[in-house]
């Protein structure tokens, strides 16, 4: 470098952007508002929590079809 002249910034490497395990995915998103229309609001509440917690859609829906019903 001669004289008066600026070093290159250091910058630091860009984070990955993860999705935490209680985000649900684009896919279930969009199976759960073609399911709405045939099922209550608190069985489609329930699913989505049993889904954040990581169950799959099959899972939950047979659990809350159990639990709490169409």
């Amino acid at each position: 470098m001669g004289y008066g002249g600026t070093m290159p910034k250091k910058t630091m490497p860009a984070k990955k952007v993860e999705k935490s395990m209680g985000d649900l995915t684009d896919e279930q998103i969009a199976k759960l508002s073609r399911h709405k229309f045939s099922h209550t609001a608190k069985h489609i509440s329930m699913m989505r929590k049993l889904m954040k917690e990581g169950m799959s859609f099959t899972a939950a829906h047979n659990k809350t079809m159990k639990d709490v019903g169409k």
